[in-house]
């Protein structure tokens, strides 16, 4: 058992742990660390706790922290990703032939470049998350999964969980452990980001507008980063695609209206699966992208966080493009790479697809999709590429080496799920935010952490998709 950990006398404690459970369900609703969920046309929206952990997590204190530390680095390289058309160009080239999704996304870019951009101020918002790799040999390393460039989620919910844990720990009598668990509040970091971002806009009456889901089971998430814009008497409103296509305008500068409010910033909480878009939805997102209002993320920066081009940054030499004085930082950056391998066509992706049938279980399948539970594992691998092997269909997926945690015991409280002792896994996720206006860079920081906790059972998915809960991290 990891230092830190709830000894295990305790852990097997039916009656204690019980009535820990029904503490930790109280404190979570107290705290406001909640969701949305449908149940019928009669209840059509019923408010319940976000899935959480009985105990926070033991994590090792020198991995957690270079996630933390590295975060600054990897805000760099994506916005400066962002600002290369033919990096761009050249990594997706394959994978716009194949996959509609991602070329459509290009096709607005496109668009986008030809016409000139409308606006300077870049804002980013993004998550990049790991995991902790422990080898056969018992050496441990951080890994990063993937980095997400647009509607990183859970800064809101994860700038409360610390209460909730404390809380729990205080009655449990754990008083040492309680000491321990970290502060944390991205959303206070993340909102300060749209702030600067809309000071710099430079009209008090203009919007932030939250670009949001038909259906809002994470809305609490949205609303404490919404509320700290409030506090800092900054007007916000939520609006969907359909809600832009039928009252969205562009003025003769470029200055966007929704229902007649100037648009200051288009904060995406939506928009990165194709099941979000229709095709009024695709008009929509075009619009926005023309406009003057600043993007969060603009559509290049949605596009440095495919997974194509994170397997093109593990490629020799790739990083010294972009941090060509800076050997340090590229050595940082490169330390969190899992190994990732291209399934384009020629030699080098046919050894990739040699490798993953041979060896299925010590990888991972990863299609260019966000929102977690599209990742393929084990004998599906094989089932997936000897489908798609011999022909252009395979370059739509990357290859990247599996990761493996140790596993933790503790408890998952998910509404409508038995409560057990199982054995966990934790994802680090560390949230970065940056501004930039022309060539300089006026904000640039690690805004902070998320902790994600899921069975050994499940391979793949993430809190909204019904598998992960939030978690706080135990450093060890």
């Amino acid at each position: 058992m990891a230092s830190g950990s709830v000894p295990e006398e305790l852990l097997m404690n039916d009656e204690w742990i019980q009535n820990l459970i029904e503490v930790a369900k109280d404190t979570a609703l107290l705290h406001g660390v909640l969701m949305r969920t449908t149940e019928s046309p009669n209840f059509p929206e019923v408010v319940t706790h976000a899935p959480f952990t009985l105990f926070p997590s033991p994590v090792p204190k020198g991995l957690f922290e270079q996630a933390l530390k590295v975060q600054t680095l990897f805000n760099q390289l994506v916005d400066r990703i962002s600002q290369d058309p033919c990096f761009l160009e050249e990594a997706l080239a394959s994978t716009v032939k194949v996959d509609k999704f991602t070329a459509r996304l290009f096709d607005i870019y496109r668009r986008v470049l030809k016409e000139g951009r409308s606006q300077s101020i870049v804002l980013g918002l993004n998550r990049s998350d790991y995991m902790v790799d422990q080898r056969p040999d018992g050496s441990t390393s951080l890994k990063q999964i993937e980095i997400n460039t647009i509607a990183a989620s859970f800064g809101g919910l994860s700038s409360q969980t610390p209460a909730v844990h404390r809380h729990i720990l205080k009655v449990a009598g754990l008083l040492e452990m309680q000491k321990k668990v970290l502060d944390n509040d991205p959303a206070g970091g993340l909102a300060a980001a749209l702030a600067k971002a809309w000071e710099l806009y430079g009209s008090e009456r203009a919007v932030v507008m939250f670009l949001v889901e038909d259906v809002q089971t994470n809305i609490y998430d949205h609303r404490f980063v919404e509320n700290e814009l409030w506090r800092r008497n900054i007007p916000v409103i939520r609006r969907r695609f359909a809600d832009v296509f039928d009252t969205g305008l562009l003025d003769s500068d470029k200055r966007l209206f929704v229902g007649g409010q100037e648009v200051a910033i288009v904060y995406f909480r939506n928009g990165y699966m194709p099941q979000n878009y229709t095709e009024q939805g695709w008009e929509a997102r075009l619009m926005m992208e023309r406009s003057k209002a600043v993007k969060c993320p603009d559509i290049s920066t949605h596009l440095a966080g495919t997974k194509k081009v994170q397997q093109v940054l593990t490629q020799p030499g790739v990083l010294e493009k972009f941090f060509p004085d800076d050997p340090e930082a590229v050595a940082q950056i490169r330390a969190t790479f899992a190994g990732l391998y291209t399934l384009d066509m020629g030699a080098e992706g046919e050894k990739t697809v040699a490798m993953a049938l041979e060896k299925p279980d010590q990888f991972v399948l990863k299609p260019q999709r966000e929102g977690g539970g599209n990742n393929i594992y084990g004998a599906d691998i094989c089932r997936v590429l000897e489908k798609v092997k011999g022909g252009s269909e395979r370059t739509a997926y990357i290859l990247m080496d599996k990761i493996f945690p140790q596993p933790v015991q503790n408890y998952l409280l998910r509404r409508g799920t038995p409560v057990k002792l199982s054995p966990c896994i934790s994802e680090i996720g560390a949230f970065g935010a940056y501004v930039r206006q022309g060539t300089e860079m006026l904000l640039n920081e690690c805004a902070g952490h998320l902790l994600r906790t899921k069975s050994i059972e499940h391979a793949d998915g993430g809190v909204a998709a019904g598998v992960a809960v939030l978690d706080n991290p135990l450093l060890f």
